[in-house]
């Protein structure tokens, strides 16, 4: 099963159709560093992090893994830990995945620019908890309520499901 995402910024997984923010730059099929889109295309998850200093794990088949305060995703393209996860603080311009505010408090992984990696193509493009009742548009990435992300990570198939951003 899929779980196809649409630039209106709504998502159909299964027979459940849920509200969702993408990029604010839209979906674009050649994903830039920093352009701020979403990247079209098919991706598989590959794990979870959440945090546990602040809720339970989300119930999911995915490798679960907990959220430590040194955590960063490096999103330096000229760095050979470029689209990585890395230990704060790191030489090179990285994200704090331990944020503030709840956005990070569940992350899935995307296996988007992975294998092999390409500088500058994008980094980081997560599905995460949204900006509020609102939906703030993201820098990239895909955010869904808390509850409806923790309902899909708890049917997601490893293996079998996608992430499908933007096309059919």
């Amino acid at each position: 099963m899929d779980l196809f995402v649409k630039p209106d910024g709504t998502a159909s997984y299964g027979d459940r159709t849920y509200r969702c923010a993408i990029g604010r730059g839209g979906v674009v099929r050649d994903k830039k560093e920093g352009d701020g889109a979403s990247p079209a295309g098919r991706y598989e998850l590959i794990r979870t992090l959440y945090r546990a200093d602040r809720m339970e794990p989300p119930k999911t088949d995915l490798p679960l893994i907990p959220i430590a305060e040194t955590d960063g995703w490096c999103d330096e393209p000229a760095d050979a830990a470029y689209n990585t996860q890395v230990t704060l603080p790191h030489p090179a311009s990285s994200e704090k995945l331990a944020r503030d505010d709840r956005l990070y408090d569940i992350i899935a992984v995307t296996d988007h620019n992975k294998n092999p990696v390409i500088p500058g193509a994008g980094s980081a493009i997560f599905i995460h908890v949204a900006g509020g009742a609102d939906y703030l548009p993201t820098e990239g990435c895909i955010a869904f309520a808390e509850a409806d992300l923790r309902e899909i990570l708890g049917q997601w198939a490893p293996g079998n499901d996608r992430l499908v951003i933007g096309v059919a």
